[in-house]
């Protein structure tokens, strides 16, 4: 039996395709990414504000998302010329477009929440040495 491809989950698309999306797929799935779409789903919002709001993040991190949620025209930032300097972080339509699908994952997460935790509590009493490797 041949082992399935990486394209098996998109059959249409070629190598190239499929390494593009596996690459957005990485940048939605990261926690940090999840984290400030979610806290931008109602409002605009200041880097102070996402800082203060994401608990656990590092300036450098939320730095490095926000870069690359505009690059991927996700979040857009304006810049406005105040002393100091006030800078804004808002989805854009794009960015919008994807609350549906996280807000389907992150409920389906709660969902099973338990059923998980219960999965890997009986794994790592039965099998503790390969729970570990």
């Amino acid at each position: 039996m041949a082992a399935p491809s990486s394209t098996s989950l998109w059959p249409e698309a070629d190598e190239e395709q499929c390494r593009q999306v596996l690459q957005i797929l990485s940048l939605i799935g990261d926690k940090w990414t999840i984290l400030v779409i979610g806290q931008l789903r109602d409002r605009t919002l200041r880097f102070g504000e996402l800082h203060r709001a994401v608990t656990g993040i590092s300036q450098r991190m939320l730095t490095r998302t926000l870069r690359q949620l505009e690059r991927d025209g996700l979040v857009t930032r304006t810049v406005h010329a105040s002393v100091p300097p006030r800078v804004d972080y808002t989805l854009t339509e794009l960015g919008m477009t994807l609350l549906d699908s996280l807000t389907a994952l992150s409920r389906w997460a709660i969902g099973h929440r338990q059923e998980i935790i219960d999965h890997r509590h009986r794994y790592d009493t039965v099998q503790p040495s390969q729970a570990r490797s």
